[in-house]
């Protein structure tokens, strides 16, 4: 025995979403019946608010988890500037009077040659994080932040 008939039901709708249901049925190939009935039902489906809870939860875990990445490469940024910082100043004596009119002259030119190198490299090297990541050591006991020779 068959079950009970459907009821007709008679609605109206934008037409922007009556284009959207007759493109999807057709990619489909079901009737537009099919797809509002479908689409009704998971409406009001009572796990319909779990589902949307699930998605949520997986996109604030995938945000999480860049703002994670974001995090560590900042980190990394920092630390590597202070490390730098730290050994240019330690390793560069200062210049006698008689050359620093000369440095500064020269100092944007070579501000403009950096910019151009980094830039190079931000367009077509590997990033800093991905050598890191697999050119890290283990850890040098405590007190020893030297940077190797090269």
């Amino acid at each position: 025995m068959k079950g009970p008939k459907k009821k007709r039901l008679s609605a109206y709708l934008d037409p922007d979403v009556m284009n959207a249901l007759a493109d999807y049925s057709a990619r489909r190939d079901v009737s537009l019946s099919l797809v509002a009935e479908a689409a009704i039902a998971s409406f009001l489906s009572p796990d319909a608010e779990e589902r949307k809870e699930a998605a949520i939860t997986r996109r604030l875990d995938q945000i999480d988890r860049r703002v994670q990445r974001v995090e560590r490469d900042v980190g990394v940024a920092i630390e590597t500037l202070a490390l730098f910082v730290n050994f240019w100043l330690s390793s560069t004596p200062v210049l006698p009077e008689s050359v620093r009119a000369e440095a500064r002259a020269k100092g944007p030119q070579r501000y403009d040659r950096f910019v151009a190198a980094l830039g190079r490299r931000l367009s077509k090297g590997p990033k800093l994080r991905q050598e890191i990541a697999a050119n890290v050591p283990a850890a040098p006991p405590a007190g020893t932040d030297e940077l190797p020779a090269r």
